[in-house]
């Protein structure tokens, strides 16, 4: 997506043109007498974001259904795990072809997909009377949440202006996280039949929500679709907007990106987009493996063993994590993605270390009640760290650095590597809890820690600058 016309005569000059787009690049994009953007950016990430709340909505279903649903349909504890964990495997699944589907059909089509699969996936789950319609169901939300979690910060940050970005596309985090945690409250009320229902709320928001918003004006332009293009852009910046040199530049860069040959997987590994995929899976790698999703869906059982009350101490997580989001969320473009995810690194390490001195403690029997103080410490701070940062800033950057005509295919990647992340973390958790407790705490702390040096010497700030702008500096 950045800037510059050429002529790319054969390989050598291939390797030459993303430097000249950084030289030609203007600083640009919306009108400078226009910081009032119009109600229908908010509106379509409103949307968009929708699917997020979804991806929430699928990932927090387990947890409180538990119970209820191995009774009704006599599941034994194997059976409910796999209906647990296959979500992940149909998020691999979804992370793999999301690219594709977001580039040959579309944002917006990409969203339809999605939410026709989770559509499906809760009418058979509420159907269910027995483990394997359980599982189809539980497997088609499971490609949905891949799906969303690919195109959801991708069309927003190829519609919003520069200086909304990094806001706007945390409202993913943000929604994601308010989906589990309600979820979670209100599946302690309601059935799980009643839950699965409740879940079909937000898809026929976004699909109905589809039809009064534009496509991203990125993808219309790739696609040769150039007077689409203009009317999208001006229906995002407003009507009295001038777009001349936005669309100038967008139009610029995707002609530029056109002449270069078109890239196979393997191709992302070449020197000239080799920075921006190192960035983008090191960041996931750093966000999955850092521990979050041990932590994540096994936080009753570590309050229970730190001998602190479950309940309290999960509505306190719930709660937390929506709040400081949302802080996360209007810090991103005035603080910086890197000063955030710095923050949230160095208190991932703090939290880990806390929990880890806790769980030493009650091994060796010794200042025992400090245990559930240092404990819950310890997690808020985890939480409170990776939702300030971690959790939302990755997606952010992945979504802001690479060219649109990689963008499918590496953001399939990287999607894909955040769900493999998920699934080893979630499944080695319960074996590193019953080798060593506190061992397992200190290992993630040390994780985080070499996320921490990967953030400082890789990472680039992304803040206020255009996608064109940020493409041609990352792979020149």
């Amino acid at each position: 997506m950045p800037a510059l016309c050429g002529t790319v005569l054969n390989a050598c000059l291939h390797l030459s043109v993303l430097p000249q787009v950084k030289m030609a690049i203007k600083e640009p994009l919306v009108h400078a007498s226009s910081k009032r953007h119009p109600w229908i950016v908010y509106f379509t990430t409103f949307v968009a974001v929708c699917g997020s709340y979804e991806f929430g909505a699928c990932a927090g279903y387990s947890s409180p259904t538990q119970d209820a649903i191995r009774k009704d349909l006599s599941l034994s504890l194997a059976e409910y795990s796999l209906f647990g964990s296959i979500l992940t495997f149909g998020a691999m699944i979804g992370a793999i072809t999301s690219g594709l589907i977001a580039d040959l059909v579309g944002r917006k089509g990409a969203m339809r997909v999605s939410s026709a699969f989770c559509v499906a996936g809760w009418i058979a789950i509420y159907f269910s009377e027995g483990p394997v319609p359980l599982d189809i169901g539980r497997l088609a939300t499971g490609y949905g949440m891949g799906v969303f979690s690919y195109v959801v910060p991708v069309f927003v940050a190829e519609i919003a202006p520069k200086e909304l970005r990094g806001a706007l596309t945390t409202l993913n985090q943000f929604m994601i996280v308010t989906g589990v945690s309600v979820s979670f409250i209100i599946g302690n009320v309601l059935s799980w039949r009643a839950l699965a229902l409740i879940g079909l709320i937000p898809t026929a928001v976004l699909l109905f929500g589809l039809f009064f918003i534009p496509e991203s004006p990125r993808w219309l332009a790739k696609r040769g679709r150039g007077k689409d293009f203009e009317v999208a852009l001006q229906i995002l910046r407003g009507k009295d907007a001038d777009i001349s040199q936005e669309a100038e530049e967008i139009q610029d860069y995707i002609i530029t990106l056109d002449r270069l040959p078109k890239p196979k997987l393997l191709d992302l590994f070449q020197r000239r987009y080799l920075r921006s995929v190192t960035i983008s899976v090191g960041l996931m790698f750093c966000q999955q493996l850092g521990g979050i999703n041990g932590v994540c869906f096994y936080t009753s059982s570590i309050f229970e063993l730190a001998g602190f009350s479950t309940t309290i101490g999960t509505i306190i997580y719930a709660c937390l994590q929506i709040v400081i989001t949302g802080i996360g969320a209007a810090l991103i473009d005035k603080v910086g993605r890197k000063p955030l995810l710095l923050l949230a690194g160095s208190g991932l390490v703090a939290g880990c270390i806390f929990t880890a001195v806790a769980f030493y403690l009650k091994v060796q029997e010794v200042s025992l009640g400090a245990v559930p103080a240092l404990a819950v410490t310890g997690i808020l701070v985890y939480i409170g760290s990776f939702s300030i940062g971690m959790g939302a800033i990755p997606w952010v950057v992945m979504s802001e650095i690479f060219p649109v005509n990689i963008k499918g295919q590496a953001g399939s990647l990287a999607t894909l590597v955040n769900w493999f992340g998920a699934w080893l973390c979630s499944y080695t958790f319960n074996f590193l809890m019953s080798w060593s407790s506190y061992g397992t705490f200190i290992l993630y702390a040390a994780i985080n820690a070499v996320a921490i040096l990967f953030i400082i010497v890789m990472v680039p700030e992304t803040k206020g600058k255009s996608l064109e702008q940020l493409q041609a500096a990352i792979n020149a």
